[in-house]
């Protein structure tokens, strides 16, 4: 169950991938390997933390993901100007479940708590880092427009939570990551942030830096 629900998120986050290489006008190929480098880089990255490896290069069948994600993409892609809200819509969605997933395989690990909760998060925003560097484009994990980082962290922190009282299950973890989903989307959409690096009372006053692509889709 839990490869066939971490394999559900590597699609979403592979299908952002895909959508961001037909954004930037890359070929199939290029569209691949990003929708594989979003897909896989953050569980890559938690199993090299966890001195163990990487899942991806053991089954096979990890690369599967990535590959139907740019068919899909190529198939059934939509005007490029609806590109950027459905990058963010499958990119939210392989945020939840990947901050349960790494969590849990934290937890499996007899991780405390705390790093628990930062390898759910470095699994669920890893992929997406790799991708937003890789496009050139200013990477959503330091977008100060929406809520990011946060969305995996309330996620990764109710599953240790859900953990360690004993009730963690298939249908809780699904709703934890739903939770996450739609933190992440609402803040899309109503424009929910953190506060800046910099209080405001120690600069002056300025919009932030305008990000890459129009932000308040959904």
């Amino acid at each position: 169950m839990y490869i066939l629900i971490e394999l559900v998120g590597i699609f979403f986050f592979a299908v952002a991938g895909s959508l961001m290489a037909a954004r930037r006008g890359f070929d199939i190929l290029g569209s691949a390997f990003l929708g594989g480098v979003c897909g896989l880089g953050g569980g890559v990255v938690r199993d090299l933390i966890l001195n163990e490896s990487p899942a991806t290069f053991e089954h096979p069948i990890y690369f599967v993901p990535p590959v139907l994600a740019a068919l899909c993409v190529y198939a059934f892609t939509p005007a490029v100007q609806k590109l950027h809200r459905l990058v963010q819509l499958f990119d939210a969605a392989g945020l939840g479940l990947f901050c349960v997933t790494g969590t849990m395989k934290a937890l499996e690990h007899q991780f405390n708590p705390v790093t628990a909760v930062l390898l759910g998060v470095i699994t669920s925003v890893g992929g997406g880092l790799m991708r937003d560097v890789i496009s050139n484009v200013t990477p959503d994990l330091f977008n100060p427009r929406d809520i990011y980082a946060l969305a995996a962290m309330v996620g990764s922190g109710l599953t240790v939570i859900a953990w360690h009282a004993g009730f963690m299950s298939v249908g809780l973890g699904a709703g934890i990551a739903g939770l996450a989903f739609l933190i992440r989307v609402l803040s899309l959409r109503f424009g929910w942030s953190v506060p800046l690096a910099a209080g405001h009372w120690h600069r002056a006053k300025q919009n932030p830096p305008a990000p890459d692509g129009p932000q308040r889709h959904f």
